[in-house]
């Protein structure tokens, strides 16, 4: 808030309080004249005035109002609130900090979050035999703690909280079996999620189907849980002022012809050849997709081999993805969930996945991924 409006809203604030108690005294104050009756003198369709003293219950409420209305300008940041912070405060990530709004309510989260916590640790982490956990856990915090509050945080702070954040995997995959963190995880999922991947977690067009075993970004705990915490960003550039229509209809030939889905299609087998080689350009689609177009889960493209299809496998689907481009994100949940939380919806996203081994894609990926600002998506496939 500017000076001005500070200013502004602190002199009206005291000229109403000042005016309501000037006018409460002048009143009590103020003895009119009176005739030999006990009235005023005024009179109004029969009725008479007399000067009867104001009822004590309605001073006592007046004057605690204003009183009130004084207390509060001390208390919280009432008085040029762009300077006075009040002397009210309350307690959020183990600091005091003054009153306002939004450290309320963060208050009122950590307590409730704590509840939750408390349970999490003895009621499931404890039983499932991943107890050891809650030591990460507590070091986790304490690092987004850091990050939050510091002005200049370490340059390799975000890699360690990544990294803390892949320790817990092993708890994680203890949790996918464990009935109880499996219930609480379903309804997580249920609130969150399913808005975009569906009740049944299989997905839908533009967002990937969860209980399949192909993955973007790697479908083992660390990376769920490295996905849950600092979102995705998917992208495939649109290629139609690159290659032209000829190209895009070449390469979208080729693409089928490589896919799962290719014998339903009767194929130009001179555009195939001419696709491949555009794909096969080093700058090409080869750069993301690999040498063998099986995708690369260190930058999340897809494999165009199989026949799972995020935006749809058909001919003119295919030529679209290349013309136009895609684009898909998934927001972080660290910070509306927590860890606790995110742990129990990682162990339920893994019991989906189907866990039958698959032909591993051409490059591992890093434990570690980019902060997005914005549900996981696919490029292409």
């Amino acid at each position: 808030m500017t000076f001005f409006w500070s200013s502004w809203i602190t002199i009206l604030s005291i000229m109403c309080w000042a005016g309501i108690l000037g006018v409460l005294l002048m009143v009590l104050k103020y003895k009119p004249e009176l005739e030999e009756d006990g009235t005023t003198g005024h009179a109004y369709d029969g009725i008479q005035e007399y000067d009867k003293p104001l009822p004590k219950w309605w001073l006592v409420i007046f004057f605690g109002s204003i009183i009130w209305g004084a207390a509060y300008w001390v208390f919280f940041p009432a008085i040029q609130p762009a300077n006075w912070d009040g002397i009210a405060t309350v307690e959020v990530d183990g600091e005091t900090v003054p009153w306002s709004s939004k450290n309320e309510l963060y208050s009122e989260l950590e307590s409730n979050n704590k509840v939750f916590t408390d349970n999490f640790e003895q009621n499931i982490l404890a039983k499932a035999g991943a107890s050891d956990a809650t030591k990460t856990l507590a070091a986790l915090a304490d690092m987004q703690t850091t990050l939050r509050h510091s002005e200049k945080p370490p340059a390799d702070l975000q890699t360690q909280i990544d990294d803390k954040v892949t320790e817990l995997a092993p708890y994680v995959e203890k949790l996918s079996s464990d009935p109880n963190a499996l219930k609480v995880g379903s309804r997580l999922f249920l609130q969150n999620c399913s808005v975009c991947h569906g009740s049944n977690a299989k997905g839908a067009l533009g967002y990937p189907n969860l209980t399949d075993n192909d993955w973007l970004y790697g479908g083992e705990a660390s990376h769920i849980l490295t996905t849950l915490h600092n979102g995705r960003v998917g992208g495939m550039t649109a290629w139609r002022d690159q290659l032209g229509e000829d190209g895009v209809r070449a390469a979208a030939e080729y693409v089928l012809s490589i896919s799962g889905n290719q014998p339903g299609y009767e194929l130009d087998q001179a555009k195939v050849a001419q696709g491949e080689v555009i794909f096969n350009e080093p700058t090409n689609c080869v750069l993301c997709h690999g040498n063998d177009a099986k995708g690369m889960i260190s930058t999340g493209a897809p494999d165009l081999t199989d026949n799972i299809w995020l935006y749809g496998g058909d001919r003119e689907s295919i030529r679209d993805t290349i013309r136009y481009g895609r684009a898909g994100v998934m927001p972080e949940w660290e910070t509306k969930l927590g860890n606790e939380r995110i742990m129990l919806l990682a162990a339920y996203v893994y019991s989906l996945s189907d866990r039958t081994p698959q032909p591993a894609k051409a490059q591992p990926v890093s434990a570690a991924a980019p902060k997005a600002a914005t549900p996981e998506t696919a490029v292409a496939n």
